[in-house]
């Protein structure tokens, strides 16, 4: 009886530790070098992952939007500047939803663009203002496992979310440094299990997450270039064993953090190499959690990385299990 209890022990231990770890990442690939051609970019600005693996990134300096292959390969753009439907003015984040539509945040323009997987116009919603959606400066873009999409505003300092089509739903936050308020929030991402919404608030130097409809549940950060401190955050991206990982943008790294704001490490440095970091703005982990994608902005590239630890039961925690046998 004591031999079986101490390997319930055992595997319930181990079973804790694998649980307790987080999910890391090393470097595999990069496309993207300065320029005006296909693959290229002026300023990359953030990317967004379909279901079907391919890649979409902004280019705020050209006014467009591409798309390529999960390695790189070019598929395709669109967009110019102008205010138009299909045209931008300072292209933000992007996202794209369960059925292919791909939103983008038309910051200079103050509105979101819907499009189809390969570009074409399908709606747009948004002026500028302060009213029920109506936008200043609309910077992150993303949508929940129920269709409906949330969008941060830097001009004013809140929260917007709506239907996948463009209803408004209801907001959360205003300036400030207390719990909800925000300084220039930017990047978010919203979490289907635990159903939460992670957002980064730039200017305070921290992140906060809430339920769907807004109600706070905890931060973290802080000022500096410590351990679990930042410079400008620009984005967040929940991975497996509930890792959330964050673009310490002017320190130029990542720093991830169990799913309550404990720390756990952080890869990158300053520089051009691979794995290195020049202002890394965004931050996208696929749904199964094998690769980790990052919009190196200064560097003009998409840099992805391939997960080192699958969140599976390990060996030793088979063999201990065998004992039962």
């Amino acid at each position: 009886m004591m031999k079986r209890v101490l390997i319930i022990a055992a595997v319930t231990a181990l079973a804790a530790a694998a649980c307790a770890s987080p999910a890391k990442y090393v470097y595999e690939g990069k496309w993207g070098e300065f320029g005006t051609g296909n693959g290229q970019f002026g300023i990359m600005n953030s990317v967004g992952l379909a279901p079907n693996g391919n890649v979409y990134a902004t280019d705020d300096q050209h006014y467009r939007v591409q798309y390529f292959t999960a390695t790189g390969s070019y598929l395709g753009q669109w967009g110019n500047m102008g205010s138009g439907p299909g045209e931008f003015d300072m292209p933000g984040d992007v996202a794209v939803a369960a059925n292919g539509n791909v939103y983008v945040t038309d910051s200079g323009n103050y509105r979101i663009q819907c499009f189809t997987a390969t570009g074409s116009f399908l709606r747009s919603w948004g002026t500028k203002g302060t009213g029920n959606g109506q936008f200043d400066y609309p910077v992150g873009v993303a949508i929940a496992a129920t269709g409906n999409v949330y969008v941060t505003e830097a001009g004013n300092d809140r929260v917007q979310y709506f239907t996948r089509t463009g209803s408004y739903l209801g907001k959360w936050g205003s300036r400030g440094s207390g719990k909800g308020q925000f300084r220039n929030p930017g990047g978010l991402t919203v979490v289907s299990s635990p159903r939460r919404v992670y957002i980064v608030d730039r200017s305070n130097n921290r992140i906060q997450y809430f339920t769907y409809a807004g109600s706070f549940l905890g931060m973290w950060g802080g000022s500096g270039t410590g351990a679990g401190e930042f410079n400008r955050p620009g984005d967040v991206a929940y991975g497996p064993n509930d890792t959330v990982y964050v673009t310490d943008t002017w320190n130029h790294r990542l720093q991830y953090f169990t799913s309550t704001g404990s720390y756990w490490g952080e890869m990158g440095r300053y520089g051009n190499g691979d794995g290195d970091f020049n202002v890394p703005w965004s931050v996208e982990i696929t749904a199964n959690g094998a690769r980790m994608y990052v919009g190196d902005t200064q560097n003009s590239r998409i840099q992805y990385f391939k997960l080192t630890n699958p969140a599976v039961v390990p060996e030793s925690l088979g063999k201990v299990k065998a004992l039962f046998r």
